[in-house]
């Protein structure tokens, strides 16, 4: 059993939510998405928000939202490629969990990722990545306790994950 959240991180189309979901599965584990636990509280879409509220207004809701899991029981959490960005988010997640980064080559992001469901990415999608993995990797980087290589095809890269989970957390 966890002791602690296991917050995964990483680009836009790196994995989080759909390795993530499938790995707590397996293992038996809560799994969190944090885009969609923001959107079920809110009663709109991430996309919604950005357009009522502004990137500003989404960023509190999510520094709101992971202060709110400090309090549920430890499991997996997957978080919004920004949400690490702010620093008062990075403590949050370093005082309440241990932090895993699916590290995902940007070509392979740029040939599966749908623009028009990201917010930050709907004009100019390959420039604002590209723009994105250069100011987020490093920050993700510096921060990650674990990182996980996503070069793979999906099963070789969930067994890859619930390995870690199993071995460095006792999932």
């Amino acid at each position: 059993m966890l002791d602690r959240q296991i917050y995964l991180i990483g680009m836009p189309g790196s994995g989080k939510s759909t390795l993530g979901r499938r790995a707590a599965r397996d293992l038996g584990l809560p799994f969190t998405d944090l885009d969609q636990w923001i959107e079920d509280r809110a009663g709109i879409s991430v996309s919604e928000i950005f357009a009522q509220y502004g990137e500003e207004g989404f960023r509190r809701a999510e520094t709101g939202a992971l202060e709110a899991l400090t309090r549920v029981r430890p499991g997996l959490i997957s978080l919004g490629g920004g949400t690490p960005m702010k620093e008062q988010n990075r403590k949050i997640l370093r005082s309440w969990g241990s932090i895993l980064l699916l590290d995902r080559p940007l070509e392979q992001i740029l040939a599966t990722l749908r623009p028009e469901e990201r917010p930050l990415l709907r004009e100019r999608p390959e420039e604002a990545l590209r723009e994105l993995y250069r100011v987020r990797m490093p920050v993700y980087r510096a921060l990650a306790d674990v990182i996980l290589p996503n070069r793979e095809d999906f099963e070789s890269t969930l067994t890859l994950l619930t390995r870690v989970l199993r071995e460095r957390y006792h999932a």
